[in-house]
């Protein structure tokens, strides 16, 4: 298992049930989120930049 350091931008949401949902789904496509925060909104463009931390299996090649 490795970590990683990720950050995304994500469109603001209608409430926050549904940032913290559209959250959770990008981050896991990068992997497994261990934890992740807001760390700005540009109200200009309505969108929240995150930072987290996630982790992936390590894929071993028995060649």
């Amino acid at each position: 298992m490795t970590t990683h350091f990720i950050s995304a931008e994500i469109d603001l949401q209608e409430t926050p049930l549904k940032l913290h949902q559209a959250i959770e789904s990008e981050l896991q496509k990068q992997g497994e989120p261990l934890r992740w925060a807001i760390t700005e909104v540009d109200t200009d463009k309505q969108t929240a930049h995150v930072e987290a931390i996630v982790t992936t299996q390590l894929t071993v090649n028995s060649d």
